[in-house]
């Protein structure tokens, strides 16, 4: 990770450990996206990268008093956190692994259908999402992940320029992470 941005100040490592909210929200929207990517790479799951993303946060506000200005940034302590998550999450997913051996049932069965139920309501949530975009950045989207195209294949597709492909994904991504955010924290 790169040093904290000038976004990212030591007044603001001072305002997290005070249990300031503004503060947190801040180390979210910075650091969220470096604790994702860390926890899909490591754990090769969205579902469960979000999980891990959200863990951490929820650790880094209920353990803030424990934190020290003094002996280091937020930004490390969040990448420490995130990296004791991710290796729990790794952990419990052997032990799960070695039951399901265990016990001879068949991988998947009863977790697939508890993750039924967050899969069918991520889906309306980001299919109403994606229809609130509108067009054409609606179509890119659904044609760049539900079809897995390429930026050079939507743009043939759809007979748009390449770079207005790719200027539509980004401000669209932007748009649905804060979107998605939102309806993430309400629920």
């Amino acid at each position: 990770m790169a040093p904290p941005g000038p976004e990212w100040t030591s007044q603001l490592d001072l305002e997290f450990s005070a249990g300031d909210e503004n503060a947190m929200a801040a180390a979210y929207r910075s650091f969220s996206p470096i604790v994702y990517t860390v926890a899909l790479r490591a754990l090769g799951d969205h579902a469960a990268a979000a999980d891990v993303t959200q863990d951490v946060f929820v650790r880094a506000w209920r353990f803030r008093s424990s934190f020290d200005p003094e002996a280091g940034a937020v930004p490390a302590w969040v990448l420490g956190i995130c990296r004791n998550v991710v290796l729990d999450s790794l952990s419990a997913r052997s032990r799960q692994q070695h039951v399901v051996v265990r016990s001879g049932i068949a991988p998947g069965s009863g977790a697939a259908q508890e993750r039924g139920v967050d899969t069918i309501t991520d889906r309306v949530v980001l299919g109403s999402e994606l229809e609130l975009l509108g067009e054409p950045q609606s179509s890119i989207l659904k044609l760049a992940f539900y079809e897995d195209l390429t930026h050079e294949q939507i743009s043939a597709r759809l007979d748009l320029p390449l770079g207005t492909v790719k200027s539509h994904i980004r401000r669209s991504l932007v748009h649905l992470r804060h979107r998605l955010g939102e309806w993430n924290a309400a629920s």
